[in-house]
This record gives structure tokens, C-alpha cells and sequence, in this order.
């Protein structure tokens, strides 16, 4: 079997079941497997998965093992030769693997390899490409100096190699997972990827970025920017410095100030996006329900063309490809505060993210 593409899940179902679609649409034409790994949710995940998707390999812990752990579960019982980590609150577009698959064989001693991350509005998202957080690139981060810490010398929609790669998407041959000893199980939620992208890179391989490979990270549903992300992030550093650098004291001082601002800051974080005028679906079918919510004043149009300002765009996976809805955001005007919403195949329900830093919204119709 060539690929395994494994996915934590917790307490997401309307966006992994949207995931699930663009995963299956994307391996089409490979021998390829999907593996969900269920870390206990409580949102009927499982009891989805099962019904729409039978075809997947689920796994349901009994509990929360985290990211690192359900991964590594996954792993092991995957049968493809290579793996791709894969965060449930994406979307692929069809070609996605086959086109990464081609660009790995043009490089010799490969390790992880990834694409371009956009958020649910179409913004780039600079994670996907980064240096080694040594102490000093961190500490630069953390008073807005970014320069050191993302590798700006890579264009978004370019190639080259990326010492660390982002948990949402990334694969590497399963071979070489299992060498390094996979994610690193102190872990539990951030910093794994840097640990394992770290490891791979100093085994003497390359980690590679590909922009040319767009996918959706809505990210904001998972994982909001408050005083408890900030506190695993930096307890995930620490964890990262104490293995693999001196401790840094500097460093540590500085993790509780960090915690202390991000509460101050917290109502501050999430972009200012302005209510919806104009709200358009692209579609060739009339949901009755769904135009109802807009008093029917619903716009339908059968193509992708440019939207006024102020509108609310929602995209029909039923009718438009995932490599389509994905461009529409990336090629969204970011000055005409335009949002996105996303109805998958078969479903009654639309969801998307304004930005990297909001909550999803999943709306039933």
C-alpha cells in the first residue's frame, strides 16, 4: 500500500466528516487507506464515521491521549508505505497526493514534506514553512520579530527546504517515522511537530515545503489563542529545549509573562470582521432551508466570479470540486472583508472560520 493518512479526532465531527470527503475525493486513484484515530469525543464522531464512511479504518480510545499518542496508535497499524499526519479541520483538494508524491521524487535523502496551509478566509498561514525555534528565534518571536522564526526565503507558492513543518499536514515514509521514534509522546498537544520535524532534520534528511499544494487548515475551531494555549505552548518549548538544548533560563522567565499577556490580550486576538450585506451561494440547486435563514434573500450563481465587499460566500462541495473551493478562498480579495462557508456533500449543515484565530461556526440548515 502506498499512503496511510491518519487523523485525530476530537470533538469535531461536522469538520472532519467535510475532511473525510476531500481525504477520499484525494485518493481516488491510489492504494491508499485513511485511518481516524477518536480520542474519546463526545460529539458523536464515531457513530458518523461509521455510518458515512465505512470504508475507514476508526480506532476509539477510551480517553483523551493527545495528539502525540493517537498518532503514534495510528501508525502502527498503518499498512501504507508512506503516512500523512493530518489535523481533522482541513480540506485536500483531489490531486493533493499525487502531486506531492511526484515532487518527492526529485529529492534525495527526503524527509517530512508538506504544502501550503491557508486559513478559512484564504490567508496564508506562515507555519507551514519555519526555521528551528532555538531559544534566541523564540525569544524574537515572542516580542514580534518573525523574521527568524518563519523561512521568508521561500515565497508561499514556491519550494525549498523548511527545517520544521506544521502536525496539520505532513508526510514522511513510515519507515523513517518509526527510525526517529515517531511523535514524541511527552507531548501532548503542541511542539510535537517541532520535535519531530527537529529529529528527522538532524538524521541528516531534508524537510521539504511545497507551495504549489494549497489546503484549508480552519485551525480556529480546534485551537483558540487563549491563557490555556498559551500555557501548553510554552510547557511544549520547554519540554522541546530541555531535550534537545541547554535550559534556557531567560527563556522560562519569560513563559509566565507571555501567559499573563496572553490573558490581557485574549479579547484583542481575534480579527474584526464586519457582518455579512450580501450572501451568495455556488451552487446549481435552491436549499429552501437554507435560503430561509437569509429571509430568501440568498443570491445563487452557478460560478465563482468576483464578489462585492461585505458578502458572505458559500461554496457547494456538491457542486464544486475541493481543489475549486479551496482556490476561491486563496484567490479572495483580503480588502473586501469576504467570508466563506462550506456545505459538504450530503449534508444539511454549512461551516467555516473567519480567521486562523476564530472559532468555527458550523450553522444547520
Amino acid at each position: 500500500m502506498k499512503l496511510s493518512v491518519i487523523i485525530i479526532n476530537y470533538n469535531v465531527r461536522h469538520f472532519l466528516e467535510l475532511c473525510l470527503q476531500s481525504v477520499e475525493a484525494a485518493i481516488t486513484n491510489l492504494d491508499a487507506e485513511i485511518i481516524v484515530v477518536d480520542n474519546n469525543s463526545q460529539d458523536n464522531s464515531c457513530k458518523m464515521v461509521l455510518q458515512k464512511f465505512p470504508e475507514v479504518k476508526l480506532i476509539q480510545n477510551n480517553q483523551n491521549l493527545g495528539f502525540s499518542k493517537g498518532n503514534n496508535i495510528g501508525a502502527q497499524q498503518a499498512k501504507g508505505e508512506y503516512l500523512c499526519i493530518l489535523n481533522p479541520d482541513t480540506v485536500v483538494p483531489e490531486d493533493c497526493f499525487e502531486e506531492l508524491f511526484d515532487f518527492s521524487k526529485i529529492k534525495n535523502q527526503l524527509g517530512l514534506f508538506a504544502c501550503r496551509l491557508i486559513d478559512g478566509s484564504g490567508s496564508f498561514l506562515p507555519e507551514s514553512k519555519r526555521h528551528i525555534p532555538t531559544p534566541k528565534v523564540a525569544l524574537k518571536k515572542m516580542i514580534g520579530l518573525d523574521k527568524s522564526y518563519y523561512v521568508t526565503s521561500i515565497k508561499p507558492n514556491s519550494t525549498g527546504i523548511s527545517p520544521i513543518l506544521v502536525g496539520a499536514f505532513m508526510m514522511v515514509k513510515k519507515d523513517l517515522y518509526q527510525e526517529v521514534g515517531g511523535f514524541d509522546e511527552d507531548y501532548f498537544m503542541y511542539g510535537e511537530d517541532i520535535d519531530l520535524s527537529y529529529k528527522i532534520f538532524n538524521s541528516g534528511h531534508d524537510n521539504m515545503y511545497y507551495g504549489p499544494i494549497k489546503v484549508i487548515h480552519f485551525k480556529g475551531e480546534s485551537t483558540l489563542k487563549d491563557a490555556n494555549y498559551a500555557k501548553r505552548f510554552y510547557g511544549a518549548m520547554q519540554i522541546f529545549y530541555k531535550k534537545h538544548f541547554k535550559r534556557n533560563i531567560l527563556f522560562d522567565s519569560l513563559v509566565w509573562l507571555g501567559i499573563k499577556t496572553v490573558k490581557i490580550l485574549k479579547n484583542n486576538t481575534f480579527a474584526e470582521i464586519k457582518p455579512a450585506v450580501n450572501h451568495v451561494l455556488v451552487s446549481n440547486r435552491n436549499y429552501k432551508a437554507l435560503n430561509a435563514k437569509y429571509n430568501n434573500t440568498l443570491q445563487i450563481v452557478s460560478e465563482v466570479v468576483p464578489f462585492k465587499k461585505n458578502t458572505q460566500v458559500i461554496l457547494d462541495a456538491n457542486y464544486l470540486s475541493f481543489k475549486t473551493i479551496i482556490e476561491t478562498l486563496a484567490n479572495s480579495e483580503k480588502n473586501k472583508n469576504i467570508t466563506f462557508r462550506i456545505i459538504p456533500k450530503s449534508s444539511n449543515f454549512m461551516l467555516g472560520s473567519d480567521s486562523a484565530k476564530s472559532r468555527g461556526e458550523v450553522l444547520h440548515f
